[in-house]
């Protein structure tokens, strides 16, 4: 089982565990050496996800939704490759996203930030890359929200993307951001990250040729496992 077994990320190209402008960070983030602990059967061989796990509208946030009606907010097409570090294009990887609505919120009782929640929008959808390693997804583009890290701080505009390999052990959280975002100069979590062409690798492309004629824009946003030009990930503590 020695091929199974995942090696550790390069972490110059990662946010760090401990990022003090990132104030959460500097209570939850290892203060000791971390333990390698080798991975057991069941981190290396499961779970197994295929396409009869996701549902025709997974991928969709703007047709999926929780009673039927219609979401509010600017509709968006979001499609890229997932590489690994060859270069080689990824098949059957389940990727799941979870986004605030276009007002900032979540639907989540812990937020109780001061803004609308849309009772259409469920927040969360999912997909499977193809036997090209594309992913395509419809939703629409949330809005930024405050957040108690700072004063007046807001986190821009993003979108969480899980990334799930063959098993638990290959799973990938990170954040995917838009052009031209103002708020990207002052976010301590984007800025996390430590170099400069990382961080802009979180920042989506608008695309002309993805964007639906009089429905909705379109963005790029390619996906790099591992290698020189890997998608910065978020740090484990």
């Amino acid at each position: 089982m020695t091929d199974r077994i995942y090696s550790p990320r390069d972490r110059r190209t990662h946010p760090p565990y401990r990022h003090d402008p990132y104030a959460s960070t500097r209570l939850r983030g290892p203060v000791q050496p971390l333990v390698p602990l080798e991975h057991t059967l069941s981190e290396i061989t499961g779970p197994i996800y295929s396409h009869r796990d996701v549902d025709p509208l997974d991928n969709d946030l703007t047709r999926n939704a929780v009673k039927g009606g219609k979401v509010l907010g600017e509709r968006i097409i979001i499609s890229g490759l997932v590489f690994d570090d060859r270069g080689k294009s990824i098949a059957n990887t389940l990727i799941e996203i979870w986004q605030a609505n276009a007002a900032g919120r979540y639907i989540h009782k812990a937020d109780q930030h001061d803004a609308p929640i849309d009772p259409n929008f469920r927040g969360a959808g999912r997909c499977i890359t193809d036997k090209g390693g594309r992913y395509t997804l419809t939703t629409i583009k949330p809005g930024a929200y405050p957040w108690p890290n700072h004063a007046n701080a807001w986190r821009p505009p993003h979108i969480y993307f899980s990334l799930f390999g063959p098993c638990i052990a290959t799973r990938l959280v990170t954040q995917m951001y838009f052009p031209g975002d103002p708020l990207l100069e002052y976010d301590p979590i984007f800025n996390s990250i430590p170099d400069e062409h990382a961080r802009n690798r979180l920042v989506a492309k608008f695309s002309l040729d993805l964007t639906r004629p009089g429905w909705a824009l379109g963005y790029e946003f390619n996906i790099v496992l591992r290698g020189r030009n890997e998608t910065p990930v978020e740090s484990k503590s």
